[in-house]
This record gives structure tokens, sequence and C-alpha cells, in this order.
């Protein structure tokens, strides 16, 4: 069994690599840290602010809430995959890009058994070519299914706040994959941050944990600052990048979106002068 999902994160990863789709998975140690909101906001501007063609899936098996901050109707969802149905019959249009839901209460242990993310995978893996990038909103914590995509991925993104049990935990997550499968393409965003300056101590804490500890240097993808104005939106039915561009949480995460695309800083350059930018605004701060 084990051979056989080796062959498939390969087989997908190839695929992947021959169409230009980026895979991008967003983790969390711990619930409540906002991973969810991150990743539907940058499915929005990655759709609307650089015009690229994205999917949102949400693997959050029995406690998915994408379809609250989209207003989405929860009748398309995994539970008709496991069924048996072809993804793109789930597939739904949302704010200008396409997702995929999961679905909220287990009705049964049987039925969450059910669930195969190597099955999933494989018809996900047909919809490379039509998007330039697939996002998966996993679960908190680590189980079979957030390890699954994660291996899968581009690159994971790692979402905290700077609260040390949240911090814990994403460790946690990172030691975790890494030590079992040698995976290391994490990406953090600190969210939540009441500064920059907490939130670059924040990644630096992080960091320097996983360099000394495991020897590997991660990635920093931005700060994001808590909005009064979140509530508000989902209220509305909006997100509060659509209603709010002008918030310092849409701002920041526009930034996160910028390094993603490789449009605020070219690749070949983006690594070293991302260093001297964040002492740049650290001293500032």
């Amino acid at each position: 069994m084990e051979g056989q999902a080796e062959s498939l994160v390969k087989l997908v990863k190839q695929r992947e690599k021959e169409s230009a789709c980026k895979v991008l998975s967003f983790v969390s140690g711990k619930g409540g840290v906002g991973k969810t909101a991150v990743a539907t906001s940058l499915a929005y501007i990655l759709a609307t602010d650089f015009k690229k063609r994205v999917l949102l899936l949400d693997a959050d098996v029995g406690l998915g809430n994408v379809h609250l901050l989209l207003g989405l109707s929860l009748e398309k969802n995994l539970k008709a995959v496991l069924k048996g149905a072809p993804i793109e019959q789930v597939i739904q249009k949302a704010k200008g890009f396409d997702v995929v839901l999961g679905f909220s209460g287990i009705d049964s242990v049987e039925e969450l058994d059910s669930y195969e993310a190597s099955n999933l995978l494989i018809q996900l893996e047909r919809l490379l070519g039509r998007y330039d990038y697939v996002l998966i909103d996993n679960s908190a914590g680590i189980n079979r299914y957030t390890v699954g995509f994660s291996r899968w991925a581009s690159a994971t993104y790692v979402v905290t706040t700077p609260e040390p049990t949240a911090l814990t935990d994403a460790y946690a997550f990172i030691k975790s994959v890494y030590k079992l499968y040698g995976y290391a393409s994490f990406k953090v965003v600190v969210n939540m941050v009441r500064s920059k300056r907490e939130g670059f101590d924040t990644f630096e804490r992080l960091n320097a944990s996983a360099v000394k500890f495991l020897g590997i240097p991660l990635k920093f993808a931005g700060v994001v600052p808590y909005s009064e104005r979140f509530s508000r939106s989902l209220a509305g039915g909006r997100l509060l990048v659509e209603e709010f561009p002008s918030d310092p949480f849409s701002q920041e995460l526009r930034k996160v979106a910028q390094l993603e695309v490789g449009e605020l800083i070219p690749t070949e350059r983006r690594e070293g002068l991302l260093r001297r930018l964040l002492n740049f605004i650290f001293e500032g701060v």
C-alpha cells in the first residue's frame, strides 16, 4: 500500500510539472488560526487580481466551512465523489474561481473511513491542466489526509498565530511530515498579528527551531493582522478582501499572493532580497 502511495505522489507531481499548475496545501497545527480564511482569500486574490485559473478544494472532511465564507450550498460536495461521482460534477463557481466543497457532519465511522485521499488525488490529477493553481484547505492538525495532500503539493502553507500553542503545533506538523517523508517545501504565514514585529519574531522562532533541530530553513510568506471587519464581511456573505480591499488584512494577503506568483520580486532574486527586505522592515517597525 505504501508503495502505491509513493507511486501516486510521483505520478501526480510529474503531471503537475507538465501542466505548470501549482498545487498549494494549507495546513495548521491547531484550529482557530484563520487557515480557511487565508486559503479562501488567496484563492480570490489569485483569481481576481492576477487573473489566474484557480480551484479551491475544501479537504476538511467533516468540519468543512468554506461554504460559509463563500455563501455556497452544500448540496454539491465530496460525499458525491465518495459515492463514485466524477469530481467535475461537484465543482461550483464562486467569486471568479472554482470550488469543490467538503462536507460538514459525519454520519458514521464507515463514512469517514471511506474517504481516501489517494482516490481524490487521482481525480484531481485529471484537472491539473485546467488550472494555474489548486489550493487545498486541509483540516487542522496532522492526519493521513493533511500529510497526503501536503506531500503532493508544490508548497505547503503553514498558517499559525503568535500564540505559543499554535506555534508549537505548527512545528510539530512540520517535524512530522519532514521526518516521515523528507518533505520540506514549507511556507509560513503568521496570522492575527498585533504588529509586524510580532509576526517576524514568530516566524524567526519557528524557523530557528526548524533549522536547529531539523536542518531545514522555512520560507517566509507573510504576516497578516487581525481585522475587526472579518465578522461583518462574513455576515454579509462577502470576503473581507472583496469588501474591504484596503484593509490591512487584505493588503498583507495581496503581498503573500505577489510573492507566490513571483510578481513582487523576480523568482531568481527573491530569496536573497526577501531577507534584506525583512531586515529593513523589521528595523523600521
